[in-house]
């Protein structure tokens, strides 16, 4: 057997979904903030949340409009992904940097959606839970809009076929091969 060994208190919950995060004041202000600190709270209604130091540009965005979009990331955002998340919008324009459409949001006032993304969550920011080093946004759905380009013949939407990225201790990975469908270990 493996001999295990005890660390200090960390976040070894890994593989993470990477997202990039785009946010707006509604006045022309708009930025975009990768986190890997995201994740479902609730279905219904449908909730997520993500984390952000308040140091962060996109903090007092967020915390001023009270809504975000959550921007599912794929294989061709990965290198926008990263920059976005190691450079701040204070200083550049992440949109023009990157080359990334801020289009509409359909269901918020002042949060762009990245149009380049597959999956755009909208959202509105419901409490803040000021937990320590990362401020928790617990945040309703309001909205959710898919690409037509992954729609198949009947109608559904194949999410699994854009190369999602995920985020793996200081790593990015694309999700690859299938090994079963929920309740696949009970059916007969």
């Amino acid at each position: 057997m493996d001999e295990k060994q005890l660390w200090k208190p960390g976040n070894m919950l890994y593989p993470v979904p990477v997202v990039m995060v785009s946010c707006g004041d509604g006045k022309g202000k708009k930025n975009i903030v990768t986190v890997a600190w995201t994740g479902t709270v609730c279905s219904d209604p449908a909730m997520v949340s993500i984390s952000l130091r308040p140091e962060r540009y996109s903090y007092g965005i967020i915390r001023e409009s009270g809504e975000f979009v959550i921007n599912l990331t794929t294989k061709p955002l990965a290198f926008a992904t990263d920059w976005c998340g190691v450079k701040s919008g204070r200083d550049v324009d992440k949109f023009a940097a990157m080359g990334l459409t801020a289009g509409q949001a359909e269901t918020l006032a002042c949060a762009p959606a990245i149009e380049e993304s597959p999956v755009n969550l909208e959202c509105r920011v419901r409490e803040v839970l000021e937990l320590g080093s990362h401020h928790m946004f617990l945040a309703e759905i309001s909205g959710v809009r898919v690409s037509g380009k992954y729609m198949d013949k009947s109608g559904k939407f194949e999410l699994n076929e854009t190369e999602l990225v995920c985020y793996s201790h200081g790593e990015y990975f694309v999700l690859g091969e299938k090994i079963g469908r929920f309740g696949y270990s009970v059916k007969k």
